[in-house]
């Protein structure tokens, strides 16, 4: 269960939950809702731009250390890297 994953607090527990979210995906593609990468990364866009009601309806803080560089540079690379 992805759950599992959770909290990602280093690195390693970031890269372990990519992981596991890809071997939900090969294992159960039916419970997904966006099934390729352009209607994935889409619902990630939408989902960055209204992140703010997410937090605020389940009573978390939003995150003020997000590293929007990192994560885009992560976006980029992941286009090439093998």
């Amino acid at each position: 269960m992805l759950d599992d994953y959770f909290p990602i607090s280093s690195k390693d527990d970031l890269v372990k939950f990519i992981s596991a979210l890809a071997e939900d995906f090969k294992e159960n593609p039916d419970e997904w809702e966006n099934r390729d990468l352009s209607s994935y990364l889409e619902a990630m866009a939408s989902w960055i731009e209204d992140m703010d009601g997410y937090y605020e309806n389940t009573n978390q803080t939003l995150p003020n250390d997000t590293s929007w560089k990192v994560f885009s540079d992560i976006l980029m690379a992941a286009r090439i890297y093998e």
